[in-house]
């Protein structure tokens, strides 16, 4: 019952439900990602925790291998508690679990023994966004700092491209628990602390509406931060798909930032599509963030 699913099977005695995962963790990889938004990553990087398996099956998956297909070495909450903290003594600035919804209760009795034997650095939740409150709920009080997608806004375009119904609403609410948690951002020497930060991948032909996603974030509070992202490729399965079978045009990525901009959230990292994935713009912190100079 951990996600908008509720497969409604039991685990412990062998069933799998939609995602494939099981009753121990299975992690894909354990990586310092340097690749992250900068106030996340610092000079070393995030810890990162990529998990296997997943809820969603986005036909453009960049890590569909072990999204959908799982494997990876089992972790029990005490062994990858371990390994948190050893990325803080490598002297990484975060942790982060990532799309770890599936498997949220040892992900939590993981954190908690983290910080019983010593993590001090933020831990970062980094998901789909396609979770219930009821779940994020148990994580209140754990988790520092939630990075979750935004993906869609239309219910259509969740099923057809994600083969996941109920999508908007559920992103929507999770949206909400996770700002009443952690609140805006807060960064200090350079480095977030604790707080809300949405990703937001632009999609080609506006599959993703983004304008509505964007307009309902500033209604839930414009000091909430945004990272749009203009990394999208047709991997995977997306050449099979018209609509997103190219590359993201610059002219459609600048338009999610002006349009960032007109509605308020002027807390928005951006990247130079050009260059994408990894190549962020700077100042994303002051609030002038849309002048023309910048953009």
């Amino acid at each position: 019952m951990l996600c908008p699913r509720r497969c409604g099977v039991n685990r412990v005695s062998g069933e799998t439900g939609y995602c494939g995962a099981g009753s121990v963790m299975e992690v894909a990889s354990l990586v310092v990602h340097r690749g992250e938004e900068p106030f996340l990553a610092g000079k070393t990087g995030v810890g990162n925790v990529f998990f296997s398996h997943c809820s969603m099956s986005c036909v453009y998956c960049q890590n569909h291998q072990i999204s959908r297909h799982g494997g990876g070495i089992e972790y029990t909450p005490d062994s990858l508690a371990e390994q948190l903290l050893a990325f803080q003594e490598r002297g990484c600035p975060t942790v982060g679990f990532v799309s770890p919804g599936h498997y949220l209760p040892l992900v939590a009795e993981t954190i908690r023994i983290s910080k019983r034997k010593g993590l001090t650095v933020p831990v970062i939740w980094n998901s789909n966004g396609f979770e219930t409150v009821e779940a994020l709920e148990m994580l209140e009080g754990l988790v520092d700092i939630y990075l979750p997608d935004f993906k869609y806004w239309s219910e259509d375009y969740s099923r057809e491209y994600s083969d996941t119904p109920g999508y908007p609403e559920a992103a929507r609410a999770a949206v909400k628990e996770m700002f009443r948690q952690a609140g805006p951002l807060v960064i200090k020497d350079g480095t977030a602390t604790s707080g809300l930060c949405i990703r937001h991948l632009v999609l080609p032909n506006d599959i993703a509406d983004t304008e509505e996603i964007l307009r309902f974030i500033a209604s839930v509070s414009t000091d909430i931060s945004l990272s749009l992202m203009s990394q999208y490729n047709p991997v995977y399965k997306a050449e099979e798909f018209v609509l997103l079978s190219r590359r993201l045009r610059p002219s459609e990525y600048w338009k999610a930032v002006e349009t960032a901009g007109e509605l308020g959230l002027l807390n928005t990292l951006v990247q130079e599509p050009d260059s994408s994935p990894d190549h962020y713009l700077p100042d994303f912190r002051k609030k002038n963030a849309f002048s023309d100079q910048e953009i």
